[in-house]
């Protein structure tokens, strides 16, 4: 029979820096995810009832996250994660706009669910372009410019970068946009800036703003798409009358609440103050290493360091910490350990890159887990570094 986990656990005293990858849900959100599953567990579309506290629940849900965006409720369309909102709005506008024209635009540094579904929709036949970025890895502007034809209908910009914390320019892309290509769509992948960052999409400019739970302490599982009114995508998935039939199907009462709660109890400009100081700290102690080079711009979200150490490989790195519980990743967690296109966008070297690692910061880190992994880099480089 299976059994629940104890939080006793020994790894759970270890020194989580894998922020970017996956939060800890906090016990509020997991406390709402309980008791939707045991309580308030019935199907929110069932007349009943049951039914129709769960829906009540779910649309208090989806008040918070609009009040978070100060957008309306409507707006708000519930998903199985940032991947899903991400290829709703690649494949559900380019499918929606094609009569207008087949050009869609998307940074070279994209999370891999907006870059993998712009290689797709190019095999498909949209006339695809790949905007590149600089050194920092923010949009080259001036590129960025001679890519806007009368033929856009889509251009997609995350927010923060996932694996380097670079910060882009949304509101002035979304101006530039929206003056030479007034039919075309623009979208926003925010998965690493929500709740870390004040985020207005209507102020932004932004059409379409992509959300995920499970990197502000919320369950894996749910995310979020914010589509502004007047803004028409076709839907990836058939068979329901849920959510204006843009998103069908039972939605997963529990997961929405604690993403919900998650976001109740979020602070955003308090986490920040806190993570600076971190991040300052980590930086401070990171670069008297002589081995260790930054990749992340100085700009970058605070949330957020690339690094790479010189003569080991990633993974090498990587376990060699993990041995000493310390926990970062190699590039973006869902890379499964390929070389990092967004470093190779940025002109970063190849040595520098097979060597990259991210460290990624939470409210729950605490200086101590900058010592252990300063030490642990240390000691690999120390025993594990090419001579």
């Amino acid at each position: 029979m299976y059994q629940h986990p104890q939080e006793d656990y020994s790894y759970m005293d270890n020194h989580y820096l894998d922020n970017s990858a996956t939060t800890q849900v906090c016990k509020e959100a997991a406390d709402a995810a309980y008791t939707m599953m045991r309580i308030n567990y019935g199907n929110p579309s069932s007349l009943h009832q049951m039914g129709i506290r769960a829906e009540e629940a779910v649309e208090e849900a989806r008040r918070i996250i609009a009040d978070s965006l100060s957008v309306q409720a409507k707006n708000i369309f519930f998903t199985s994660g940032g991947t899903e909102a991400n290829n709703t709005v690649l494949f559900g506008a380019a499918q929606a706009l094609k009569r207008r024209g087949d050009r869609i635009i998307v940074s070279a540094v994209e999370h891999s669910s907006v870059y993998e579904s712009a290689k797709r929709l190019s095999e498909l036949g949209y006339d695809v372009q790949f905007a590149p970025v600089n050194a920092d890895g923010v949009i080259d502007i001036d590129a960025f410019k001679g890519l806007l034809t009368d033929k856009t209908i889509l251009v997609s910009v995350m927010t923060v970068n996932n694996e380097t914390g670079s910060i882009q320019p949304i509101e002035r892309i979304a101006k530039l946009v929206h003056k030479n290509c007034p039919e075309a769509l623009f979208h926003t992948d925010a998965v690493q800036a929500y709740g870390k960052i004040p985020l207005k999409p209507k102020k932004l400019g932004v059409d379409l703003m992509s959300l995920s739970a499970h990197k502000i302490h919320g369950a894996k599982g749910c995310g979020a798409l914010y589509i502004r009114d007047g803004a028409r995508i076709l839907p990836l998935l058939y068979g329901g009358e849920q959510q204006h039939k843009l998103r069908p199907g039972t939605e997963s009462a529990p997961l929405i609440a604690a993403f919900a709660t998650a976001v109740v109890c979020l602070d955003i400009s308090q986490n920040m103050e806190y993570i600076k100081r971190l991040n300052a700290y980590a930086l401070e102690t990171l670069k008297a290493i002589d081995s260790i080079s930054i990749n992340s711009p100085d700009n970058a979200l605070p949330y957020i360091i690339n690094i790479s150490v010189s003569g080991i490989r990633s993974e090498t790195m990587l376990h060699h910490l993990e041995e000493s519980g310390v926990y970062v990743s190699s590039s973006s967690a869902c890379a499964k350990g390929k070389r990092s296109y967004v470093l190779e966008a940025m002109g970063v070297p190849d040595d520098r890159i097979d060597s990259s690692l991210r460290i990624s910061f939470s409210k729950y880190n605490i200086k101590e887990d900058i010592d252990a992994l300063v030490e642990g880099l240390r000691e690999g480089i120390a025993t594990l570094q090419r001579k």
